[in-house]
């Protein structure tokens, strides 16, 4: 086992801080100390629990500036980007607040000779493994569904946010949640089996890649726990023959450079209908080549770095392996020649099947552009992937966009006519290798809860 965990900044690469692993003995005291924790929390009513979950909300926009900044320095965000993230994550904790006591009530139902009582009971300790790209939303997003479920909650962050996470877990413990409810386990990923595998851990959440979700997944599965998996995408936005292209061009823009490109539901599949193909590559190439890298701390940047300097050089390799495959880089596609883990807005057209930018997540700044002969064409080639997590419709007959949305397109959320993140009221999640399970809109807090039927006699 490594020693230590050193963050760096993408920007610079300037070291921020160094962290520690926990021992196997650390890490199962504090799965200990979590269900601990649990055993008095789950005592508490739906009320009781949302007046502390309303807390942490309260608690994050207190601490808004001096988080974001933090985020910003571990993994290159626009500082815009960042408040935005806590903003964000303050609202769930307001949905989950007003709307958890009636989501998790108790139901009856008739039953011969007697009622039926519906009842939602927390489980225990649940396990999330979770990436860097939103550091706060990531944790916040299953966290406060738990929390509100009655569940305690553990949380291994990416190695390169730990300060994130570390400074999560002090804002909603300041907020009033009790000590170890949610507990950060500062673990390399050999020990994170373990902690599956540990008896008081009752299910698992992991938000990632779909390899990693396949490995975690099975090890859940083999201890016969429940997970839920949000793993990696490759959104497709169809551009329709009807489609105002203006409107279009625009949103594909900010839909595909969002987050320096580095979200799961990014917009990344760009399939425009022969009608406005010619039209739509000119002026996305002109608006995607005008973005020019700057200081993610400074608020008029459009575009940081990337997370890391490997990731970069990753998705690097993939673009150079579209391109000797056919594809063409129109715009960007070279590593800039300065440090950090810079890479340009790119634009690819020519992509085709077989090579990583039709097949593949690219997550990173770079456009996939993709001819269809007509609408139909453009659905089929939408829904030719091994992923559905999100995507996106732009047509000026909305009703029919609507349709297609809800009987044909293959994936989890759709958007019209705009571009969406996750919005606290909504659920979100995915299918086919993008995942399984919901989070947000209610659904959340119920993924890991025991759904108890008693039957009461007349």
């Amino acid at each position: 086992m490594t020693a230590d965990i050193t963050t760096i900044n993408p920007a610079n690469e300037e070291q921020i801080a160094t962290y520690t692993y926990m021992s196997d003995a650390e890490a199962e005291a504090s799965v200990a100390a979590c269900h601990e924790a649990y055993m008095s929390w789950r005592d508490r009513s739906v009320e009781a629990r949302a007046e502390v979950v309303k807390a942490i909300g309260k608690g994050l926009r207190d601490n808004k500036e001096e988080f974001a900044q933090l985020m910003t320095r571990e993994v290159g965000k626009l500082i815009g980007d960042s408040r935005q993230e806590i903003d964000l994550c303050a609202a769930i904790c307001d949905f989950t607040a007003n709307n958890g006591p009636s989501e998790l009530a108790e139901i009856e139902r008739d039953i011969d000779g007697g009622t039926g009582v519906i009842a939602y009971a927390p489980v225990g300790v649940i396990y999330g493994i979770q990436p860097w790209n939103f550091p706060c939303y990531q944790a916040v997003r299953y966290a406060i569904a738990n929390l509100m479920a009655g569940n305690g909650v553990l949380l291994k962050h990416a190695a390169n946010c730990t300060g994130s996470g570390l400074f999560l877990r002090d804002v909603m413990e300041r907020s009033g949640l009790p000590e170890h409810l949610f507990s950060v386990l500062v673990i390399e990923h050999d020990q994170s089996d373990d902690i599956i595998s540990n008896r008081l851990v009752r299910g698992v959440t992991l938000t990632g890649s779909d390899v990693a979700g396949r490995h975690v997944a099975e090890k859940a599965a083999g201890a016969l726990k429940k997970s839920v998996m949000e793993l990696g995408s490759n959104d497709a936005y169809m551009v329709l023959d009807d489609a105002d292209l203006d409107l279009a061009v625009k949103t594909c823009v900010a839909g595909r450079l969002y987050n320096n490109g580095q979200t799961c539901v990014n917009a990344k599949r760009f399939i425009i209908t022969e009608k406005n193909y010619d039209a739509f590559v000119d002026a996305f190439t002109a608006q995607m080549g005008a973005v020019e890298l700057g200081d993610p701390t400074a608020d008029a940047t459009k575009l940081g770095p990337m997370s890391q300097v490997k990731l970069r050089d990753a998705l690097h390799k993939q673009v150079e392996e579209s391109v000797a495959k056919g594809a063409r880089a129109v715009v960007g596609g070279k590593v800039p020649n300065r440090k950090g883990a810079w890479y340009p807005a790119t634009v690819l057209v020519d992509v085709a099947p077989g090579q990583p930018a039709y097949d593949d997540e690219l997550f990173g700044p770079v456009a996939s552009v993709i001819k269809a002969k007509d609408d139909e064409d453009a659905m089929r080639i939408a829904n030719d992937s091994r992923y559905g997590l999100g995507g996106g419709i732009f047509s000026r007959d909305t009703k029919r966009a609507r349709e297609l949305a809800v009987k044909y397109f293959d994936t989890g959320m759709i958007s019209i006519n705009r571009y969406n993140v996750a919005l606290p009221n909504m659920p979100f999640g995915g299918v086919k290798d993008s995942g399984y399970g919901r989070e947000h809109g209610g659904f959340g807090m119920k993924e890991f809860v025991n759904i108890k039927s008693v039957y009461l006699a007349a």
